[in-house]
């Protein structure tokens, strides 16, 4: 068992970050620990956790601009919006039914991995909606980017930069978002039947009409064992009607549709979001594909010819949910049907000994990859932070 470091605040941090680096001493960065079993098995001699650096430093609901120390657990962050009828606008997805993880999300692993839920395809990513950062990088130095208003968000854009970037480059120690008010009213449109390719395209109408859909998925078969193709639409209730009937109307070529409203569906969207349908069985591996929604469908056709597997479609079919049982998680398959496509593919969930010899993230072209290692020479020239939690040897 490695020891567990809990700084307090960005000083601590600094200190830790340069002794570590002096000694060459590497680090496993976690929050509430409830994605430790995603990526590569980082090899590290102890953990830094952010778990005592906790608690929002900044809300102004008029300036719709909220701040948060990075180990504040999200379910803070959203129950102190929620009472003032605000939300963060991109869905942040929870791992933790997939991953039969345990604990609390917080606010810096959600930007570290730049999670985004259903509304991505309506609000934007996690990356998005992130106005500043303060954080600590591998050298041990204290480092701000971007601001706590809007309008001083000046110099280099950072923030997004480190969306996603696992702690391989820094580890955060505040973060600042833009909200958004919250929808007074949710209704959602399903049609029932269809095929992939025909669902993905009346979700791409639907997408593409001034409808305003802020959600977009197809369910084929993991409910009642009938394709469900859902569109989501938000808003003030009158406005909220007058759009569903159009929308019907729109779609109405696709055969039988249902409004669906009320606490059921927001369980569904929740499913979706978390990818809760393919959480069973346990031991089945589990892809997140991001793919041109024109070429989704051809790239399930193509998997399905190399091995057995479930599937969802988000975000209009631009992400794909893939769960299989395959031994090997289906590396060689899925990589396979992704040639050509333009899309990538990330593991999710499989055994540790899995993560360790297959790429977990989609391997690089040579151009990124020698642009990826600058990058990280630049934030941590010693190699402490996660080492090879994203790549080998990074």
């Amino acid at each position: 068992m490695t020891d567990v470091l809990t700084p307090a605040d960005a000083p601590e941090t600094a200190a830790i970050m340069r002794a570590a680096a002096e000694a060459r001493t590497p680090l496993a960065v976690e929050g509430g620990g409830t994605k430790a079993a995603m990526g590569r098995p980082a090899q590290a001699a102890s953990t830094l956790s952010t778990r005592r650096m906790a608690g929002i430093t900044l809300y102004e609901p008029a300036e719709l601009v909220i701040a948060a120390r990075s180990g504040t657990p999200l379910a803070e962050i959203e129950r102190t919006l929620a009472e003032r009828g605000q939300m963060l606008p991109f869905e942040p997805l929870d791992y933790r039914a997939l991953l039969g993880s345990v604990g609390e999300p917080t606010v810096g692993g959600l930007v570290g991995a730049n999670l985004s839920g259903p509304r991505r395809i309506a609000a934007g990513a996690c990356r998005d909606s992130l106005i500043g950062v303060k954080m600590v990088n591998g050298r041990g130095e204290e480092v701000v980017s971007g601001g706590r208003v809007m309008k001083n968000v000046t110099g280099l854009d950072l923030a997004r930069l480190l969306a996603g970037s696992w702690g391989t480059l820094a580890v955060f120690t505040e973060i600042t978002f833009k909200v958004s008010p919250a929808p007074a009213h949710t209704a959602t449109l399903v049609l029932h039947g269809l095929d992939d390719r025909r669902a993905i395209d009346a979700l791409s109408q639907g997408l593409g009409s001034p409808f305003e859909v802020s959600g977009a998925a197809h369910l084929p078969g993991v409910i009642e064992r009938v394709p469900k193709t859902l569109l989501r639409l938000e808003g003030f209730p009158a406005s909220v009607a007058y759009r569903m009937g159009e929308l019907r109307r729109l779609l109405s070529g696709f055969g039988r549709a249902d409004v669906l409203e009320g606490d059921v569906v927001a369980a569904l969207w929740r499913g979706i979001r978390d990818a809760t349908f393919l959480a069973e069985p346990r031991d089945a591996a589990v892809w997140r594909v991001s793919i041109a929604p024109s070429k989704a469908a051809a790239f399930v056709a193509g998997l399905s010819e190399m091995l057995p597997f479930r599937h969802v479609y988000d975000w209009g079919g631009g992400l794909v949910w893939v769960g299989t049982s395959a031994s090997d998680a289906g590396v060689a398959a899925v990589r396979a049907a992704l040639v050509g496509s333009g899309g990538h593919a990330t593991l999710v969930r499989a055994p540790a000994e899995v993560r360790a010899s297959a790429p977990v993230f989609d391997p690089p072209a040579a151009g990124i990859a020698a642009l990826t290692a600058g990058v990280k020479a630049s934030f941590d020239p010693a190699g402490i932070l996660n080492p090879g939690r994203m790549y080998a040897g990074l």
